[in-house]
């Protein structure tokens, strides 16, 4: 009897062994495993070699047409607005408003403005008239120029230019080299040109009442709106043309022909190699306007393939500079950003982006008014 429970003991012991080396075992080496596993965001920085650890840590990168800020800011805000001393700055108290309101709205881990350099782009070169008819800007726009690089550069952030090329281009550069790392972009412009971009990674914003409503448009938005794809939009230029560049496209051909159009054949080529079935009023007009039409197919088309002048990882957005950028807005007497800054800082992103000296002791009280400058 004793023989026969020593044997079974034996058996149920051999058994349990068994059981934690087949199931339990493996369980507990893979929760020791996951017990050691570093947080996120230092599993990020173990990227394939020849990446740079640092850019699957910025995901969300925001491009800023600079010219295009700068415009509607000038036009927006009362020419009047001036120092005491009589500097004028509605220009720059545009732009330093609607950049506060795309940090808060956006929060971006990047970020970039582009500037249009000169008139000697390889458009102008290819074509004198390029861009030409457009009303003359003001001096007193030009002469904030300086201001507005201070501004951006009171807050850290880089700006580009380059003479050969656009801003357009230079957006269009850094939103596919950032959408090539995995990055999700957002373009802040004006330009119809720039809708070419839309991607499932990279949409366009066009500001609106500053950059309170702005309007953003991704490749399906683009297409309920213009009836065509992202890809087609330099094809679907080349037919209606852009007036602000001065270029003419094919006479008599507007936006709902040309989206039908590139509905039924895809591309400007696949419209000319299809002439003939194309009804005898819009065929006379597409065969006079041939070569206008591809000549503007292709200024309209931006250009990706060149260096970029500052890498992505130098766009990565760090600490603010508190004490310059609220001794700027003292300087140029705009107590309104003052307190919208504060208000910044305060936000969870703004304590991200600031040293915690930096950080408000209160919450500052919103300012509430219908004023014209409270819209930027």
């Amino acid at each position: 009897m004793h023989r026969v429970l020593l044997t079974f003991l034996t058996l149920l012991t051999f058994l349990t062994f068994l059981t934690f080396f087949i199931f339990l075992l493996p369980y507990c080496y893979q929760a020791s495993r996951s017990h050691r596993r570093p947080p996120d965001f230092v599993r990020l920085r173990r990227t394939p070699p020849g990446k740079p650890p640092f850019l699957l840590m910025m995901k969300h990168l925001v491009l800023i047409d600079g010219h295009h800020l700068m415009y509607r800011a000038y036009w927006a805000i009362p020419r009047t607005l001036k120092t005491r001393s009589g500097e004028q700055t509605n220009t720059v108290f545009g732009v330093a408003s609607m950049l506060l309101s795309i940090l808060a709205k956006e929060e971006p881990d990047a970020f970039l403005f582009c500037f249009d350099e000169g008139d000697q782009t390889f458009r102008h070169q290819e074509a004198e008239d390029y861009k030409a008819g457009r009303a003359e800007t003001p001096d007193d726009f030009y002469v904030q120029i300086p201001r507005v690089h201070e501004l951006i550069d009171t807050f850290a952030i880089p700006h580009v230019s380059d003479s050969k090329f656009e801003a357009d281009d230079l957006l269009c550069a850094y939103a596919r080299a950032a959408e090539q790392e995995g990055m999700r972009v957002t373009i802040v412009t004006g330009d119809r040109d720039a809708l070419q971009l839309a991607s499932d990674r990279i949409r366009i914003a066009i500001p609106h009442k500053g950059y309170q409503q702005a309007e953003y448009l991704g490749p399906k938005d683009i297409e309920a709106k213009y009836g065509v794809r992202p890809d087609q939009i330099a094809s679907y230029k080349g037919l209606t043309g852009d007036q602000s560049d001065n270029l003419p496209g094919v006479k008599g051909i507007g936006p709902k022909s040309a989206a039908e159009l590139l509905q039924k054949y895809d591309t400007l080529q696949g419209v000319y190699e299809h002439l003939e079935e194309i009804r005898p009023s819009l065929r006379t007009k597409l065969g006079h306007d041939r070569e206008q039409a591809f000549f503007c197919e292709r200024m309209a088309l931006l250009i990706t393939d060149m260096p970029l002048p500052v890498s992505l990882a130098d766009l990565a957005l760090g600490q603010f500079p508190v004490e310059r950028i609220l001794g700027f807005f003292r300087t140029l007497e705009f107590t309104l950003l003052v307190k919208r800054f504060q208000s910044l800082l305060a936000s969870p992103f703004g304590r991200a982006h600031c040293a915690s000296k930096d950080l408000p002791v209160d919450h500052p009280a919103e300012v509430k008014a219908a004023d014209q400058l409270l819209l930027f």
